[in-house]
């Protein structure tokens, strides 16, 4: 089964960076806003009409309104592991319809069985040392019929950063992130159907690579795994990863690429057998 590879990334830090990163966040997050908009859309194409939703990695919260717009009855319940991320999104709904908060870790979900129709989680499973078991929670808190709607990141996300990093020293800098194909292999391995994934790159542009650095700071997204450089980064380091990032320059811009990767798959609804049948089927919802 696929993890991570073979990283570790500590939920401690990732929680950390993410508090500090609660502020200023919004501005900093273009990347994740855009691609929160195309799992929207994509969302808007699945007949569904679910009661109860779980926005599970909800940040600030970009998706509160448009999923409350898109399903005016269902109550909305947003999870994070960080406090301030959390407290952030919890202004994004209006009194008469807030949203219920909880702290938590997708990998752990503080939920009973069969609590949702909807799983929607936004650029979060990256995060996940152990994909198969945010799937299987996932799976577990969904009612069956049920959906998981998710974005993640593919393992051309931020090769340029990458490879520019591997010129200057030997610390893990970048994260490893999984490949589609495998992710929907572990989705099929944690008994979900009909898994449908799709991918795609989106390049942002700096002037310096300074600019992208302090983008990812600004997100909480520089928590490396193990293996990452301990202590504060040097001029001389940063000037050598300057000058290697200088490959990747095309008509006066650097670019950063993100590989996002798209998925969606439904919880099976167990059928009565027949007769002699003892087997279950698995139908997809529909």
């Amino acid at each position: 089964m696929p993890d991570n590879g073979p990283q570790f990334i500590e939920p401690y830090r990732v929680r950390r960076a993410f508090d500090r990163a609660a502020a200023s966040y919004d501005a900093a997050a273009v990347l994740q806003r855009e691609v929160c908009s195309r799992l929207l859309e994509r969302l808007q194409c699945v007949k569904l009409a679910p009661s109860r939703i779980l926005d599970a990695g909800t940040g600030t919260g970009e998706a509160i309104r448009p999923l409350q717009t898109l399903y005016r009855k269902a109550g909305i319940v947003t999870l994070d592991i960080s406090e301030q991320m959390l407290r952030r999104a919890a202004k994004r709904s209006p009194w008469f319809r807030s949203t219920q908060q909880v702290c938590g870790d997708i990998e752990a979900l503080p939920f009973a069985d069969n609590s949702f129709d909807l799983v929607f989680s936004n650029l979060s499973l990256q995060w996940c040392n152990h994909l198969e078991r945010a799937l299987q929670e996932f799976l577990r808190v969904l009612k069956p019929g049920g959906l998981l709607m998710f974005t993640s990141f593919g393992p051309d996300t931020l090769k340029e950063l990458r490879s520019s990093w591997q010129q200057v020293d030997a610390a893990v800098h970048v994260n490893q992130f999984i490949d589609m194909h495998d992710i929907g292999d572990a989705l099929l391995q944690s008994r979900f159907a009909d898994p449908v994934m799709e991918a795609e790159i989106i390049r942002l542009q700096y002037a310096e690579v300074d600019g992208l650095l302090a983008d990812l700071r600004d997100i909480g997204a520089n928590v490396p795994a193990q293996g990452h450089r301990t202590g504060l980064l040097t001029a001389h380091a940063l000037q050598r990863l300057r000058d290697a990032y200088e490959h990747y320059r095309v008509e006066n811009t650097l670019p950063a690429s993100y590989e996002i990767i798209y998925g969606h798959a439904w919880k099976g609804i167990a059928k009565k057998p027949h007769g002699d049948d003892i087997r279950v089927a698995l139908t997809p919802a529909r």
